[in-house]
């Protein structure tokens, strides 16, 4: 597996990378400091699993090069790491599709855990996007219990076989023409299935449609070609 950890403080990189290889001692893992050696860098490893990115890179801001990999690399995993953590910076990243944000001032055993939950496929939310006000200690979203959603099936919601195809999708952070792709579908048709996702959640966008989905504790099964 490759890695790359986009980072222009070299501490940072280095716990990254120590982090990393407790969790998958066969990865090779790949450094930069700035935007221009990370775009070199993907250029050259095409194949690169995950990419970790600090938002605030001194030569480019951090949410276009996000937007960048994104769209020109759907299948790639991209995990925002920064020392900016506000709602709407996370809000920001998570709707471009970033499968995680881990805020620099997250514990190690944190970041480990929340590496992990995007290993496993899932997206890590902090909690801080979970409530206006700060917690007390780090949790996973995931772990939030749900304190005013009942507990129903996706099937309960009026969810259909293909909208939870979707929705799985939408879970792991894929854009519109990703899930056209992989599922076959026409994106009109996509962008139909999202909308009544959303609707069924009673959400407004995808981040706080994977709120939702932790909240209720679903586990969705991996999406198929019709």
């Amino acid at each position: 597996m490759n890695i790359l950890v986009v980072d222009d403080h070299a501490l940072i990189r280095e716990a990254l990378s120590g982090v990393l290889k407790e969790l998958k001692r066969d990865a090779k893992i790949f450094e930069a400091s700035n935007c221009g050696q990370a775009m070199q860098l993907v250029a050259e490893h095409t194949d690169l699993a995950l990419v970790l990115l600090d938002l605030t890179l001194p030569d480019r801001d951090g949410f276009s090069v996000l937007a960048e990999l994104r769209e020109h690399h759907p299948a790639m995993s991209i995990v925002v790491l920064s020392a900016l953590q506000d709602r709407a910076t996370v809000t920001k990243a998570l709707d471009l599709g970033a499968q995680g944000f881990i805020p620099k001032s997250a514990h190690r055993d944190v970041m480990r855990s929340a590496l992990q939950l995007v290993f496993a496929g899932g997206i890590y939310v902090p909690p801080e996007i979970l409530s206006h006000e700060e917690p007390p200690a780090p949790q996973f979203a995931t772990k939030r219990p749900a304190t005013d959603r009942p507990r129903v099936s996706p099937s309960e919601l009026g969810l259909t076989e293909r909208q939870i195809d979707v929705l799985a999708l939408m879970m792991q952070g894929k854009s519109n023409k990703a899930i056209c792709r992989i599922l076959d579908l026409a994106e009109p048709t996509v962008k139909n299935h999202v909308t009544a996702i959303l609707r069924a959640l009673k959400v407004t966008n995808r981040t706080e449609a994977v709120i939702a989905v932790n909240e209720l504790g679903w586990e969705l099964p991996i999406p198929t070609k019709s």
